[in-house]
């Protein structure tokens, strides 16, 4: 009797010390997500891959305890205001591209694209195999901010121009949107850098308030309608290679959770990081065929020399960056020591492929 009395007892305050942790795996939590991009926007906010999808990854796979309620720009708040939002904790989560962010953190850039930087392959590769992401978590942690990638376009086009660039002097005085880096080169060049929200760049263009565009691919940016407003379209992407969508989570919310929410939540959007990409892989050629044959469109890389030209300039504005901010610093000679070890790798793998193997 002695014997069972102890065993019960025993189980029973197994129990109780377990009770606590079995009731917060069982907690259900109800978010909300903003995003920088507006209603119906494939890619940014619906489809394969999207935020909208990743919010319904997350419910299916924690079986209903984590619901995400997802706001496209201007729903919820304005386009470019997930960042302040989601430090406050007025909202749990935002979907962004970092270099929106250059405002606040100069060395978040980096974790969109970088011109003439990493491939698809080789950012992910770094983000997550390369110190990357814990860098961009030490960058956000003073924002309370828990950062991670969840979506990427693959190379972008160089973008939409209302007169054909012939030369470097074409730049000069020129009206463009662009952000990130890319802005930066393009200014030193003497082009008048614009920020626009997406849903902004079409009528900017018609209008002639700006000369140039840049924002995705050809399948986003025929649904703009950009080529209504200009024939031009370059195709070098020089200046982002690959591009990040960010999705930031406030860290007071982030622990709030589980550990099995958290990893559910850092699954699906790497998940989302693949599956977006693909899709983009998938639609882009039909998309930019259309646009030539029949828009009338005239596409074609950038004049060798330009491409040159940018690629010097480059070089000199990360520098002067790196040299104006010690944490862009920081970042900077993590990602460039991680690309010169990758390239050596990309030149005997994507390159021989591109160049011989593929007919």
């Amino acid at each position: 009797m002695d014997r069972r009395k102890f065993m019960t007892a025993g189980v029973v305050g197994t129990a109780a010390l377990a009770a606590p942790h079995v009731a917060r795996a069982q907690e259900s939590f109800n978010w909300k997500m903003t995003n920088s991009y507006g209603p119906g926007s494939p890619f940014y906010v619906t489809g394969p891959g999207s935020p909208t999808d990743f919010c319904e990854m997350v419910k299916t796979m924690s079986d209903g305890r984590l619901n995400i309620q997802h706001f496209a720009a201007g729903e919820l708040i304005p386009a470019f205001e997930g960042f302040d939002a989601v430090s406050a904790g007025t909202v749990e989560m935002n979907c962004s591209n970092a270099y929106f962010w250059a405002g606040k953190v100069p060395a978040a850039q980096f974790f969109t694209c970088v011109p003439f930087g990493l491939s698809f392959q080789g950012q992910n590769a770094w983000i997550y195999h390369g110190g990357g992401l814990a860098l961009w978590e030490e960058l956000y942690a003073p924002f309370n901010l828990v950062p991670m990638p969840i979506g990427n376009t693959g190379v972008q086009m160089t973008g939409w121009f209302r007169k054909p660039i012939e030369k470097v002097e074409d730049f000069q005085g020129l009206k463009m949107r662009i952000p990130g880096l890319a802005g930066k080169v393009y200014a030193k060049l003497g082009v008048d850098v614009k920020l626009l929200p997406g849903g902004e760049i079409f009528p900017a263009l018609e209008r002639g308030v700006i000369d140039a565009a840049e924002f995705v691919g050809p399948y986003q940016d025929r649904r703009l309608g950009l080529q209504k407003a200009a024939k031009y379209y370059y195709t070098t992407g020089w200046h982002e290679p690959n591009n990040v969508t960010e999705l930031i989570v406030n860290k007071a919310a982030w622990d709030s959770l589980p550990a099995d929410l958290q990893a559910i939540v850092r699954r699906a959007a790497a998940a989302c990081n693949v599956l977006s990409h693909t899709w983009c892989e998938a639609v882009n050629s039909e998309a930019l065929d259309e646009l030539v044959a029949k828009e009338g469109v005239i596409a074609g890389p950038l004049p060798t020399e330009v491409v040159a030209k940018l690629r010097d300039v480059t070089t000199t504005t990360l520098d002067e960056l790196a040299g104006s901010d010690p944490a862009v610093k920081k970042v900077y000679d993590a990602f460039k020591a991680f690309k010169a070890k990758h390239d050596k790798w990309a030149g005997i793998s994507e390159a021989v492929f591109q160049t011989q193997i593929r007919v």
